[in-house]
């Protein structure tokens, strides 16, 4: 007698999600990485303004 090889298990399927996607908050909405910076001295802040000037602004 020959037996059928057993099938092999898969993975359940993700679940579907039929939640509004504009009731959640993307990364696009926050301030995070929009020219921020950690706190420093006034020195430090003298340098980051001199270093991203614009060419033009002399």
């Amino acid at each position: 007698m020959s037996t059928a090889p057993e099938p092999e298990q898969r993975e359940p399927r993700p679940a579907l999600v039929f939640d509004d996607p504009l009731d959640q908050q993307s990364s696009d909405d926050t301030d995070r990485g929009w020219g921020e910076c950690p706190a420093g001295d006034s020195a430090a802040d003298l340098k980051r303004f001199l270093d991203e000037k614009p060419p033009h602004h002399i």
